[in-house]
């Protein structure tokens, strides 16, 4: 009797431990926000955690690279539009080219971050199936109450 609670109790704290690992993914605005044990995940956090799955990793490794040049990009073009405006509002002469090329930048990084959304949702998905098929996932046993001549016993099928 001993050994089956001990059988139980290990078998139940091994799927809590697989079933934990996965990573959820949020839709918010502009991307997802990605959390694990309902801890929040940043993009190297998502590399670290994907070394072991090839696949999962060459996409999420793409997904921080373009997240990367978005970022550089997109930041640079709010600086170049941003700084005519506070011209503007300093009451100087604001050179509204800049603010053009801003923009030009601004348009440029949205589709290189509409990329890294993909790679990484994707990557994201690929990584949990591989969880799914490597783990007791599925493993859903039964438990029953039984009684006989001998006495009450607790009885597992799976």
């Amino acid at each position: 009797m001993k050994n089956t609670i001990l059988t139980l109790t290990f078998t139940l704290a091994t799927l809590t431990f697989c079933n934990a690992q996965q990573i959820e993914m949020e839709k918010v605005f502009g991307g997802y926000k990605y959390t694990q044990n309902g801890k929040l995940m940043k993009m190297k956090d998502l590399v670290k955690t994907m070394e072991s799955n090839q696949q999962a990793f060459d996409l999420i490794k793409k997904a921080q690279s373009n997240n990367t040049i978005a970022s550089i990009i997109g930041g640079a073009g709010g600086f170049l539009v941003g700084w005519p405006i506070g011209t503007t509002i300093g009451g100087g002469d604001a050179n509204w080219t800049l603010a053009g090329v801003g923009a030009g930048l601004i348009a440029i990084s949205i589709p290189l971050t509409s990329g890294a959304n993909k790679n990484g949702k994707q990557a994201v998905e690929l990584y949990n199936s591989s969880l799914k098929s490597t783990s007791f996932y599925e493993f859903k046993p039964e438990f029953k109450v039984i009684s006989n001549g001998n006495g009450i016993g607790l009885s597992m099928n799976f």
